[in-house]
């Protein structure tokens, strides 16, 4: 029989891990390796990378969730033919999964497919959102107002004066005239 190793992860530090950890203690894991990453990419997940090159023939991996371990379908499936290849099974402790069974094998794919598709359509929904705060005029998204008077730049300029004087008069930057009167 192999080593039960757990795996605990949120998205960013200001996140809290104790839940996890209480399910996976609770679970008896021999080992837990725990991280404050995006789970988005695989890349850069130093404690993920830890825990596969450890894990041997007959361990099981514990996650409570499956958005723990990944978030994308492609990264699911490149961990999930990793622990195949290993002989080392996964345990998803609330969605009641474990791959040592050809039922658990498939229940994992298809939790992978549907979480994927559940990223896609909120992050759609925040596309939507965003785009809905922009058409706003009061939006955040428009920038501050324009500080600068542009045609009261370009009259001055009519007007003759240099880029060093309007930008005395007005007390900007030249660099500022320069770009509003191009």
């Amino acid at each position: 029989m192999g080593q039960i190793i757990g795996y605990a992860r949120v998205s960013s530090a200001g996140q809290n891990l104790d839940a996890q950890l209480d399910a996976l203690g609770k679970a008896k894991c021999d080992k837990i390796y725990q991280e404050k990453k995006s789970g988005a990419r695989r890349h850069g997940r130093e404690e993920l990378t830890k825990m596969l090159d450890f894990v041997r023939d007959g361990d099981t991996i514990i996650i409570t969730r499956l958005d723990r371990l990944a978030r994308s379908l492609a990264d699911l499936i490149a961990i999930g033919k990793q622990l195949e290849t290993k002989d080392v099974s996964l345990n998803i402790i609330e969605q009641d999964v474990n791959t040592s069974t050809p039922a658990g094998k498939l229940f994992f794919h298809m939790l992978g497919a549907f979480s994927e598709f559940e990223n896609s359509l909120r992050r759609e929904r925040q596309a939507e959102g965003i785009a809905a705060a922009k058409a706003r005029p009061d939006s955040p998204y428009r920038g501050r107002p324009a500080s600068i008077d542009v045609d009261k730049v370009k009259g001055m300029h009519v007007a003759g004066m240099g880029a060093t004087a309007i930008a005395k008069e007005l007390e900007i930057s030249r660099q500022s005239v320069y770009r509003l009167m191009k």
